[in-house]
């Protein structure tokens, strides 16, 4: 067994796990990138897997491989760049414990990630919000089930994994009302619960009839709900609420552009970017500037402000039909 092994198993069972307490997704992800570059790289290098020395896992080779994700496996160039992190992390780890192989190394922690361009996020109006909370059957037990999940993803802007590990406990109706979650990094916080999704949640919760430590949305064998399951669910009735707002056709329904409606509807209200990051759980406050970008009523705001010499303040409007006609040709 050569020095790739060795560290690689040290690198998960003591810095990734013991020391940086990652979580499960966190180490899933990492996991899934060195069985991909460690089965690459071994059929590259006609070895065993076990066989690989850092001089067969270098600069070319993770190049190679980044390569290898896009062309051959669809990845995203998002995907290419986290995975690309998860092999710097490594990398970097394994300089301090392999200082003969520093110039491998630093090759390897050269590779640069790749730009892309950002896409505009989506997120729902008002009346499709409302449309797509009214789609589900409330008659029956899943029906219910399915508003509450939309309900509070919309109000509160809780990721997917947030959701699904919701338990009874972490729901509190009192006064004040909030929900508290574990978000990335572990770390706790809790959001506030308007009125309306309060008594939606209370409602669920007397049916649903848990105990604290109960998972608050549970399948039909009563544990947790999967991704996949929360997507179709609500791809299942945003199909359903487009008959009565069309322009939700036209959209890619997800529990992320969930979050990004909750985000959005914050925006509008004119809260702070910096209490909106607290609300979401972001790391950093930047990353909240997606929603600015995509915000036109605030671009339209800051464009009534602006006054150039000698021209009124506020939007150009063609002052006839058919001048705005000529003018759009």
């Amino acid at each position: 067994m050569t020095r790739i092994a060795p560290s690689l198993q040290a690198y998960f069972t003591q810095r990734m796990t013991i020391e940086a307490n990652l979580s499960p997704n966190t180490l899933a992800c990492y996991r899934d990138t060195f069985r991909l570059l460690v089965g690459f790289s071994a059929r590259r290098c006609a070895k065993a897997p076990s066989d690989l020395d850092f001089a067969d896992l270098d600069a070319p080779m993770v190049a190679a491989f980044l390569d290898h994700l896009e062309s051959e496996r669809g990845n995203t160039i998002r995907s290419r760049n986290v995975r690309l992190a998860a092999v710097h992390s490594f990398f970097a780890y394994a300089s301090w414990n392999h200082p003969e192989c520093a110039e491998e190394i630093a090759r390897v922690l050269a590779i640069p990630a790749k730009r892309f361009e950002a896409t505009v996020i989506g997120f729902l109006s008002p009346d499709e919000g409302e449309a797509l909370l009214a789609a589900p059957n409330i008659t029956n037990r899943t029906g219910r089930r399915d508003r509450a999940i939309m309900f509070l993803a919309i109000q509160t802007g809780l990721r997917i994994s947030e959701l699904i590990a919701l338990n009874v406990g972490d729901l509190h109706l009192g006064h004040p009302a909030f929900v508290s979650c574990t978000g990335k990094g572990r770390k706790r916080r809790a959001t506030p619960l308007g009125q309306s999704c309060t008594q939606v949640m209370a409602s669920w919760l007397a049916e649903r009839a848990g105990t604290a430590d109960d998972v608050v949305f549970p399948n039909g064998r009563g544990g947790r709900l999967s991704r996949d399951a929360i997507e179709r669910r609500i791809a299942l009735h945003a199909r359903s609420a487009a008959q009565a707002c069309p322009s939700l056709a036209t959209k890619r329904v997800t529990a992320h552009v969930l979050r990004h409606t909750a985000a959005m509807r914050l925006l509008e209200a004119g809260v702070d970017t910096t209490v909106i990051a607290l609300w979401l759980g972001h790391e950093q406050v930047q990353t909240t500037m997606v929603y600015l970008r995509a915000h036109m009523a605030t671009k339209e705001r800051a464009l009534e402000r602006t006054r150039q010499p000698g021209v009124e303040p506020g939007r150009y409007h063609p002052p006839d039909p058919l001048l705005a006609f000529l003018e759009a040709l």
